[in-house]
């Protein structure tokens, strides 16, 4: 891979977030301020728990959203608020794709990621060592802007770094993720354990989980009493539960599947709903 500095450009900056760093930077600050201790666990497994101290010591990795900041800023700063970056050296942003059709996984050929904030740096040394595994892909130039589920993480990222290492930044390693099977994860999360297991690095997973909708093919419903059911566009709107109190149960058992740690929980209960995490 070349040495010669390629920069990718904010693409979305302007429409699905603020190109205006004093904006941006105000915005991003608000919706961080915005999180108050103590903070109340939700989630079923850890529900009435609560969090005493931000960042939590030790949360290297995070799952956030990545929608235009309208919809997605304030809940990715419960996340970002979370997140312990205090001994981190490297960044691993991981975000599905969208646009490109991708059969596993893939890297940026980018040296950096600009943000109206300041520029992040991309550890191209462990981008070469990932790339000579054979498991990932090289993205071009346009499939990388075109991708906005890694680019909605770039102001937070550069902000929490900055607050915390001030302009020493620590380095990033982008990695989109496209269709996979079993087998595939297996492979990806072998080689990507060591890294995981390095406590100077840290991990940005990008989700929004559930998609629902006609648009996305998902219309998944559970009732309180009786079976689940997909529904339609002529079907009556159900009210035991709200649609979107059925979608939350959706998620919170994904949730519930992803915190057990386990990869055959998780592509069970993905199975058993349909559940559009992405």
């Amino acid at each position: 891979m070349s040495s010669s500095q390629l920069v990718r450009d904010p693409s979305h900056a302007g429409s699905w977030y603020s190109s205006s760093e004093l904006k941006l930077d105000g915005e991003l600050g608000g919706w961080l301020d915005a999180v108050k201790m103590p903070v109340k666990c939700i989630v079923p497994q850890s529900d009435g728990q609560t969090i005493d101290q931000l960042p939590v010591p030790g949360a290297r990795v995070i799952i956030a959203p990545h929608a235009g900041y309208a919809y997605s800023g304030p809940a990715a700063a419960w996340a970002y608020r979370a997140w312990d970056v205090s001994k981190a050296k490297r960044v691993f942003l991981l975000g599905p794709s969208h646009h490109y059709h991708l059969n596993g996984a893939a890297l940026s050929r980018m040296t950096h990621y600009a943000t109206p904030l300041g520029n992040l740096t991309v550890d191209r040394e462990t981008t070469g060592v990932l790339h000579k595994t054979g498991q990932f892909e090289l993205m071009s130039q346009s499939v990388d802007e075109d991708e906005h589920s890694l680019e909605m993480h770039l102001p937070y990222i550069h902000k929490m770094l900055t607050e915390v290492h001030g302009t020493a930044l620590p380095i990033l390693v982008p990695v989109m993720i496209g269709s996979t099977s079993t087998s595939t994860e297996r492979a990806l999360a072998k080689t990507l354990a060591p890294y995981l297991s390095d406590p100077t690095n840290a991990f940005v997973i990008s989700s929004d989980f559930a998609h629902w909708g006609t648009r996305f093919g998902y219309t998944y419903y559970s009732p309180l009493t009786g079976n689940p059911s997909s529904l339609s566009r002529s079907s009556k709107s159900p009210k035991d539960p709200e649609i979107h109190e059925s979608i939350r149960q959706v998620d919170f058992e994904s949730i519930v599947a992803c915190e057990s740690g386990s990869h055959e929980g998780w592509g069970k209960e993905l199975r058993r709903t349909g559940n559009t995490v992405f």
